[in-house]
């Protein structure tokens, strides 16, 4: 699937693009890694380490449509992994993030289209679903670009799928590295928003193997999200540092109590896999089969009763204490 390709990473410098470097030049031998981010620093800081024949580096933001479209000449497979993802940011700095969230994927879809990319995944989040903060909005409006994308590109070969998880562990500005810091400043109790908030638990290689399989499931339209454990962010916390008390600070503007992938309101075109669900889209696609109960890799899926919604608290996989401080270990941090 990426020997001798082409593949160009929007963001690529962030925590889940370094980590997708890494697995696809220890799996693969691509004939062209492209970092398309608009950080010069963090290029430098990374080409020191990831700095392979095929690896090359573009200066440029994803709101710059020419500098995509050149950065995208040849290009066989893109993963949009660029965002403005700080939910306080956003809500402060609302056109910043609508001019990096939606008009960037919209630039990223016409230079894919107009330079004929084979495949086009884009990263979203669960803000996405049912968003109460202005970053769940503007990656809602690019999820719903990224999908009707497909319709847009007609007979022409590019296909576009989203991929939609919950935050990842160990990335900057997850809670694990919060809390780990704290620790290690010698803190005495550790801030907690809500006793009983709950999140989903996924590692920066679990999110890069699920976006890399699902290059050869997409047909190209669906979201696809990942079966995952959830924790409670109290028994968290407690695996980290068992002898440090609890401060109850209340939600931040814009925090779910609970993180959501698939919405109720969805539950009619979503379909349940061994290991994951697929969200097909709500529109049909002319001249295209508009079945995604079965993957392009052969997997067939069950439709979801009418209703279902995959949440964090209903879970039913949950992580015990014991759990957490083993997988705590294994954590690498961004």
């Amino acid at each position: 699937m990426f020997d001798n390709k082409s593949i160009l990473i929007t963001g690529g410098t962030g925590s889940f693009g370094k980590m997708l470097v890494r697995t696809i030049l220890a799996r693969y031998k691509p004939k062209r890694l492209i970092i398309f981010s608009r950080d010069e620093l963090k290029q430098f800081e990374m080409q020191q380490i990831y700095n392979d024949p095929c690896m090359r580096y573009f200066i440029g933001d994803v709101r710059d449509a020419n500098r995509l479209t050149m950065a995208m000449r040849g290009v066989d497979i893109v993963v949009h992994a660029a965002a403005l993802k700080q939910v306080p940011a956003a809500e402060y700095n609302p056109m910043e993030c609508i001019k990096t969230n939606i008009h960037g994927a919209e630039n990223v879809i016409q230079a894919a289209l107009l330079n004929q990319v084979k495949k086009v995944i884009a990263l979203s989040t669960d803000k996405a679903a049912n968003p109460i903060n202005l970053y769940g909005a503007t990656k809602l409006a690019s999820d719903k670009l990224f999908v009707a994308a497909n319709n847009i590109a007609g007979q022409d070969p590019t296909r576009f799928a989203v991929v939609r998880y919950g935050n990842v562990v160990g990335s900057r500005g997850s809670v694990v590295p919060f809390f780990q810091k704290l620790i290690d400043q010698g803190k005495h109790s550790l801030p907690i928003t809500h006793a009983e908030m709950t999140r989903f638990w996924i590692t920066l290689q679990q999110g890069v193997d699920f976006v890399l399989r699902n290059f050869e499931r997409m047909k190209g339209g669906e979201i696809f999200v990942p079966k995952l454990p959830s924790v409670r962010i109290t028994e968290l916390a407690k695996a980290m540092a068992p002898e440090l008390s609890h401060d109850i600070i209340g939600i931040r503007p814009g925090e779910k109590l609970h993180e959501v992938m698939c919405p109720a309101d969805d539950s009619y075109h979503t379909f349940e896999f061994d290991d994951f669900f697929v969200i097909g889209p709500t529109i049909n696609f002319n001249n295209r089969n508009n079945d995604f109960s079965r993957t392009a890799a052969g997997e067939n899926g069950q439709a979801v009763a009418q209703g279902f919604e995959y949440n964090s608290r209903d879970n039913p996989d949950f992580l015990t204490i014991e759990q957490l401080m083993a997988l705590n270990k294994q954590v690498v941090f961004e």
